[in-house]
């Protein structure tokens, strides 16, 4: 099947063809020029603190294997066995020196290298190159404020450039403390019946939806993103290229998440840390505070505090994995604090997260039909309107917009349509 991305993104007039989130054509080659050929996050820095650590990723719908080897060098490989592809590694994080395949026994390093095959000698009269069979590294692996992602394209940009002007904004989210930031406890896991573009897009940028999609949070207080009428807050979308997107909001010090009188123990803490904090980010400190974004394609974050992959399993299934941070030398009582709002809003069982997945869902099953994915959908909001801000990096509007989502489905399609990343940054 040829798919021409031009015909299905028009994002100067501010068309989306519907069929890019539910063709399965289009969704197989997504997995091949975006997934194979982007920088996808795997695992934070203090998930692997030492030698033999290890946790399980994706890119994709390729399983990887995080580990940091025997010397402390983080590596990553598609976790499958040489021999018959059984998944090599199947819990989710743990400490080991060598990683056994359950199927045959072939057994690899936790640097990847082939170290042990049961009849070496006998069955395989040892002729076998055990160093051209070791598990398939990820190309390239990088890390950037303790996030790790991985690309198996050798010519993909470094990540550096690849995350671009989303490296100020990174900056505010995890650069908090000396210390830095930690995972707290384990993983959630959950599947919603969407395509992975939907939430990516969300995160991204729609603070357009917050008044509507949230107004039953909003109005009982489980929420205090906006007042108890449900009227959006002023909040600006900021589009830093390469297909990111970040929602912030001008700078008042404390998140207003975080107030005396909900979170007494969070907002004593945050105001004990403000000055450290402006001192490390500087001036921009006191200009924007952001809080919620997605570093394309498919990592997002929200000042709930979480992170989060949208994993693809399908044009119509996402599984969800999502992670608590916190900064690493906050009491205890403060990072029990924090946890407990990330259960109440964005988890499973989140009153927010139930919002959006419903939202999600139903919008992926009503365009399954044979003359709905034929129709665009409307991207038009704010459009043409875009300026340059003085004061933070990257194209920005005041209020919703749909901004962000259009430099999203830009970049995809320029992805889309390419055959190499030269290619694509020719597009840019």
């Amino acid at each position: 099947m040829t798919i021409e991305p031009a015909s299905l993104v028009d994002v100067e007039r501010g068309h989306i063809k519907r069929s890019i989130f539910v063709d399965r054509g289009i969704y197989e080659q997504e997995l091949e020029k975006i997934f194979a050929r982007c920088w996808c996050y795997l695992a934070h820095e203090s998930q692997i603190p030492n030698p033999g650590d290890f946790v399980s990723a994706y890119i994709g719908e390729d399983p990887v294997l995080v580990v940091r080897d025997s010397r402390g060098k983080i590596n990553a490989f598609l976790n499958t066995c040489r021999h018959r592809g059984m998944r090599v590694c199947r819990a989710d994080q743990g400490n080991a020196a060598a990683f056994t395949c359950t199927y045959h026994g072939w057994t690899y390093g936790n640097d990847g290298r082939l170290v042990g095959v049961p009849g070496y000698k006998e069955y395989y009269y040892e002729e076998l190159d055990m160093e051209q069979w070791g598990l398939v590294p990820v190309v390239q692996v990088d890390s950037y404020k303790g996030l790790i992602f991985g690309t198996f394209d050798p010519q993909a940009p470094s990540l550096q450039e690849y995350l671009g002007d989303m490296t100020w904004y990174l900056e505010m989210f995890f650069d908090s403390g000396p210390e830095g930031l930690e995972i707290l406890g384990g993983v959630h896991k959950w599947i919603i019946p969407c395509n992975w573009k939907f939430a990516a897009d969300n995160f991204c940028g729609d603070n357009y939806h917050f008044p509507t999609t949230h107004v039953s949070a909003f109005k009982t207080g489980i929420s205090s993103g906006s007042n108890r009428g449900g009227a959006p807050r002023r909040a600006f979308q900021i589009s830093p290229g390469n297909g990111h997107g970040i929602i912030a909001r001008l700078n008042t010090d404390i998140d207003e998440r975080w107030s005396q009188e909900r979170w007494p123990q969070v907002y004593s803490y945050l105001t004990g840390i403000a000055g450290e904090k402006e001192q490390r980010l500087g001036p921009r400190y006191k200009v924007i505070d952001p809080f919620v974004g997605t570093i394309f394609p498919n990592f997002s974050l929200i000042g709930s505090p979480s992170i989060r992959v949208w994993h693809p399993r399908g044009p119509d299934k996402i599984e969800v994995w999502s992670w608590c941070f916190v900064n690493k030398a906050a009491p205890k009582e403060v990072k029990d604090s924090m946890r407990l709002n990330v259960v109440r809003t964005f988890s499973p069982g989140g009153a927010l997260e139930q919002d959006d997945g419903e939202n999600w869902g139903e919008c992926t099953a009503s365009n399954m039909g044979t003359m709905a994915r034929e129709l665009p959908f409307n991207y038009q909001l704010g459009l043409g309107r875009e300026q340059l801000n003085e004061d933070f990096p990257g194209r920005s509007m005041d209020g919703p917009t749909e901004m962000s989502q259009r430099g999203f489905y830009r970049r995809w399609s320029q992805l889309m349509a390419a055959d190499s990343w030269r290619e694509a940054e020719s597009f840019s």
